[in-house]
């Protein structure tokens, strides 16, 4: 099998093709530019370095939330586009066990943390077993502390990932009880690569969609939609 595979969940771009054994090709970029700056470049770029052409692809894999709104829209829109003009299915990732599956090699549990703003997060948390990726606390935007609380309660040594843990250090250096650590720079971001090979496990356990049915998981509604919603409760 060979797939495509998009993140833009959050401050990383990232395009790779990979198929049942290897990643072919990656391409990610940190560097703060617009997602619709870069992300149709990189994905022309690794399937130029990957000798694969699109029609080739099997299937379309993205990292589909929570994450960023506007990074959402924009890869689930490409992926989407791709899907419908080359027939394609799309795989929907959560952007979640994306990032979770960066640090599969931990024997803990694995908590990734994605900034959501006014000290909330986009999180939850995961053990690998058998060499699979199992949720054991629920996806949710909550605050960093109740995040904080639970895993401390349940006591084990536990790795944070994603740009979440850089924004809340101090506070997770200060609240957590248990054992922890950070993972290191070159795996503490999104990736397509962990996207592509999920996308794959996925794939084979028949989780995907046609590209007309693929819309993006928000977790929750957009500052935009909260703040008219506390307009319209000021004027009943």
């Amino acid at each position: 099998m060979k797939i495509l595979a998009i993140d833009s969940s959050g401050i990383v771009a990232s395009a790779a093709v990979a198929d049942d054994k290897n990643i072919i090709a990656e391409f990610t970029v940190n560097n703060r530019q617009t997602h619709s700056q870069t992300l149709l470049p990189m994905i022309d770029k690794v399937v130029q370095m990957s000798e694969i052409p699109l029609t080739d692809i099997d299937a379309i894999a993205v990292a589909s939330g929570p994450g960023s709104f506007t990074g959402l829209r924009i890869g689930s829109a490409t992926a989407k586009g791709l899907g419908l003009a080359l027939k394609k299915p799309i795989v929907p990732v959560s952007s979640l066990d994306g990032l979770a599956y960066r640090g599969a090699c931990f024997n803990g549990i694995i908590c990734p943390l994605m900034d959501a703003r006014r000290n909330q997060v986009y999180t939850a948390a995961y053990r690998i077993e058998n060499s699979r990726l199992v949720n054991i606390i629920a996806q949710k935007a909550v605050d960093i502390r109740e995040i904080l609380f639970e895993l401390s309660e349940m006591g084990e040594e536990v790795l944070f990932l994603g740009d979440g843990a850089d924004v809340h250090r101090k506070i997770i250096e200060e609240e957590i009880t248990t054992k922890y650590l950070f993972a290191p720079a070159y795996m503490s971001k999104q990736s397509a690569a962990s996207v592509a090979a999920l996308g794959i496990i996925y794939y084979s356990e028949g989780k995907y969609e046609s590209a007309a049915a693929h819309r993006p998981f928000y977790l929750r509604k957009s500052q935009a939609e909260r703040e008219r919603e506390e307009r319209l409760k000021g004027t009943v």
